[in-house]
């Protein structure tokens, strides 16, 4: 863990020297399109996604003198993306509270058509999932990560990874029926059994 990443690692990321702008740049523009759709897929809504992502930006371009190279630079604007839409997820959950009781007593109105597409069973279900569990699974799932680069993302321990992402299986098994694959997120072909 005390591995400084200061060369290029492994994975292939670039140097980034804190506190220097060009490297934020480059930064900025390697990591925006990964940022975005890994809080598209917590938020399910592009727009907030990119909005929590320039928010992460902006509060990442305040810490870069203090960044430390102990952890990949990208792994460390996962980590500030994620709070930002965990945060954004709570404002969200306070305003469709207000929002549903606004509403009250009047009928529902026709869904549109391009809200009816986007949703599934599994988007759904990961909505619902805690927000440090959701990150896990997203970032293990979508994205491909290791258990180590989930706990550099997020700061915590590869044991912690290991549990939440366990826990997150095991809901997301609860609410989509033995049909659900946890290693690839979709159901299996008939009489196929993963194990988790």
């Amino acid at each position: 863990m005390g591995a400084s990443y200061s060369e290029a690692s492994p994975a292939g990321e670039a140097s980034y020297r804190p506190g220097s702008s060009p490297d934020f740049d480059r930064l900025y523009r390697a990591s925006y399109p990964r940022l975005v759709r890994t809080l598209t897929a917590l938020l399910r809504d592009g727009a907030a996604a990119e909005d929590c992502v320039q928010e992460a930006f902006v509060r990442a371009f305040k810490a870069w003198p203090r960044y430390r190279p102990d952890a990949p630079a990208e792994a460390w604007l996962h980590r500030i993306a994620l709070n930002v839409a965990a945060s954004h997820r709570r404002y969200q959950r306070l305003r469709e509270i207000g929002e549903v009781l606004r509403r009250i007593g009047r009928p529902e109105l026709e869904r549109d058509p391009a809200t009816v597409v986007e949703r599934s069973d599994l988007l759904d279900a990961l909505r619902r999932l805690p927000p440090r569990q959701a990150s896990a699974i997203v970032l293990r799932h979508y994205h491909g990560y290791t258990n180590r680069e989930i706990a550099a993302a997020l700061g915590v321990p590869e044991r912690t990874v290991a549990s939440r992402l366990a826990a997150a299986r095991e809901r997301l098994l609860q609410e989509l029926g033995p049909a659900w694959n946890p290693e690839m997120g979709t159901p299996p072909g008939p009489g196929v059994i993963h194990s988790a």
